[in-house]
């Protein structure tokens, strides 16, 4: 079980009211959520390996030079070196660092990498493991790693920690016209405003997947804009020819990496803390006791 950790402690942090407060006043509503929702994925789930993907850098900046637009728009502040800083609710930055300390408190493989997303650990995680794969996250980029063959989901949160989405190929075919390996074709075609990817003027989601399924992938596409014969209409062929240079760098910001360099690391989901007093200190500190407690039973079970 892969974890997208950012997206699931962002979702945690509005979806728990902030009056759930440390001792001292200090929101803990996403360290909460988000110790909760794990709890309960153990708890539903039972996975062997747990890995906490984390966002080593939220906005790499070889992503950037293909797609200067890429997250731009969510960038609080540009940095000479290392990452840029990026817009985060202010009650929510100071949990980031509790949150952290309770997974490696806990035990819970904590894996980011230097000039790559959470995306990119996972994808590489995904690539190399040997058995079935759960990615848990509220980014559906990640849907372009669902693979049935390869026993490849995404659990996505609908609401809460409670109701998940199992998806499959069978669902993405259902709700979007592809599978797993076409979604990161039909994503930069159709473009993504949250990511600052502009898109192909004029080519939304059901024109995407329609184009898709006519000429079976972006290649495929790219060929027919040439090919007098092909069933483009003259406005498709316009826009698309004149998205080429867009076209020709968005897969390699839109798929996630499946080689980035990844430190070693012990994936196996801990059945007791790795440091019991140090938990025990951080429920105190930040008035965790319940949620901490929860996920211990959890561990347990």
């Amino acid at each position: 079980m892969l974890l997208d950790t950012a997206s699931l402690y962002y979702r945690a942090y509005f979806g728990v009211p902030d009056s759930v407060k440390a001792p001292d006043g200090t929101p803990v509503n996403a360290v909460r959520g988000l110790l909760d929702f794990i709890g309960r994925l153990v708890q539903d789930h039972h996975p062997d390996d747990l890995v906490a993907c984390m966002d080593a850098d939220w906005r790499p900046h070889w992503r950037v030079e293909l797609i200067p637009s890429y997250k731009a728009h969510r960038v609080a502040r540009e940095t000479e070196s290392g990452p840029d800083v990026e817009e985060t609710p202010d009650t929510l930055a100071p949990q980031v660092p509790i949150i952290e300390a309770a997974l490696d408190a806990f035990g819970i493989a904590r894996v980011g990498v230097a000039g790559y997303e959470a995306d990119d650990v996972i994808g590489t995680l995904t690539a190399r493991a040997s058995g079935p794969v759960d990615i848990v996250t509220g980014d559906r980029d990640l849907y372009q790693l669902v693979d049935d063959a390869r026993q490849r989901r995404v659990l996505y949160p609908l609401k809460g920690v409670g109701m998940l989405q199992l998806t499959d190929e069978a669902w993405l075919r259902e709700k979007y016209g592809v599978d797993g390996a076409g979604y990161a074709d039909l994503a930069l075609l159709r473009g993504d405003p949250s990511d600052g990817l502009p898109g192909v003027p004029g080519v939304g989601e059901k024109t995407a997947a329609k184009l898709l399924d006519a000429y079976g992938d972006l290649a495929g596409i790219i060929a027919a804009i040439d090919d007098p014969k092909s069933k483009l209409t003259p406005t498709q062929r316009r826009r698309l020819d004149e998205s080429r240079p867009y076209l020709a760098v968005a897969p390699k910001v839109v798929q996630v990496a499946s080689d980035v360099p990844l430190p070693p690391f012990d994936p196996a989901l801990p059945r007791v803390p790795a440091q019991p007093e140090v938990v025990d200190a951080l429920a105190h500190r930040w008035g965790l006791g319940g949620a901490v407690s929860r996920l211990s039973s959890a561990l347990l079970a």
